[in-house]
């Protein structure tokens, strides 16, 4: 009996992938820049549309993560919220917390940043308390670099989700009174 030659067939577009490659490219911007706040990197994305697969747009997106410049990653930076925690988490966790990122943001002059993706819910606080404790034991360079990566994987998590769901998700446009114009 002869072998039967097995063909794959290829997964198919997630519907957020054909809407990211044919919507404008200032609402594709505005959305990836709720992903990574790296105008640089929101429009080097739009730009190279369009993806042909998921995993083409998530290896563009690493790399155009790899070479965000200084500037590119304070503007990244300053706009991350800090993580947030579970429910039901008690008030001293919430102060302990509180203080870890204050001596943080004193030591790096940012916000902390990590990508938890996978992380139980039970081990979050523990998990973001260590990592403060751990970092910040770096210098600040390196310290810039592990941000970076954090950052990196975020945006690639957030793209990933974006894309997976429904659908891409739109931001709307800014009131033209509250576009920053630098």
């Amino acid at each position: 009996m002869p072998a039967q030659a097995r063909t794959e067939s290829p997964s198919p577009t997630p519907p957020g992938l054909t809407r990211f490659n044919a919507e404008p490219a200032e609402d594709i911007e505005r959305t990836l820049l709720t992903c990574l706040h790296s105008l640089r990197w929101a429009r080097r994305l739009t730009d190279h549309r369009p993806y042909p697969d998921l995993d083409s747009l998530l290896a563009a997106a690493d790399e155009a993560a790899y070479d965000l410049t200084p500037g590119d990653l304070s503007e990244a930076l300053a706009a991350e919220a800090l993580p947030a925690l579970p429910d039901g988490v008690y008030s001293a966790a919430h102060t302990a917390l509180g203080a870890a990122h204050a001596a943080y943001e004193a030591r790096f002059g940012h916000v902390f940043v990590i990508c938890l993706d996978g992380t139980p819910p039970t081990e979050v606080l523990n998990t973001i308390l260590a990592a403060i404790r751990s970092r910040l034991a770096n210098d600040p360079e390196e310290e810039r670099v592990v941000a970076a990566e954090e950052l990196r994987r975020l945006a690639r998590e957030r793209l990933g989700n974006a894309l997976r769901g429904a659908g891409l998700q739109h931001v709307p446009a800014p009131p033209r009174s509250a576009t920053s114009h630098n």
